[in-house]
């Protein structure tokens, strides 16, 4: 499996870190809304969409960029037809001293497949950091193992 395949599968699969909807001004609530609305995106295959969502200083593994996620979602995009994003165990929170940025970790089971049947799934530990621009969360930091 490629470097770029793994990094991607890691992307994809932040998307189902919290549950839930929200709204108003409850910054808890507004992040766990921007995280389901990415998984929707992701699922959905809108590249469009995901790139909107993330902050213009986006970063994953401290060197990937946003014009790195483009390319890799075209191609993960275009390689599997379903996508499935499965979250074992979350755990996510807004910063106490800066209240601009909120945090997630979650296990995520992540699968691919052309058809019916996932022809590749993994397991990751991912890492997010999102920050508050303007009034909507973006996706800023992005890790894994």
């Amino acid at each position: 499996m490629s470097m770029r395949y793994l990094a991607w599968s890691l992307f994809m699969s932040f998307t189902l870190l919290l549950a839930g909807c929200g709204g108003g001004d409850d910054p808890q609530a507004a992040l766990e809304t921007a995280v389901q609305q990415l998984q929707d995106n992701i699922e959905a295959k809108s590249t469009g969409a995901v790139l909107e969502q993330l902050h213009g200083d986006f970063l994953a593994r401290q060197e990937l960029n946003r014009e790195w996620a483009k390319r890799t979602m075209t191609l993960l995009f275009l390689r599997h037809k379903n996508i499935k994003v499965i979250a074992l165990g979350k755990n996510s929170w807004i910063d106490a001293a800066i209240s601009s940025k909120g945090y997630t970790e979650v296990q995520v089971g992540l699968s691919g497949a052309e058809g019916l049947i996932p022809d590749s799934a993994r397991h990751y530990s991912v890492k997010l950091e999102w920050w508050l621009d303007g009034s909507e969360w973006k996706l800023a930091r992005l890790d894994w193992e």
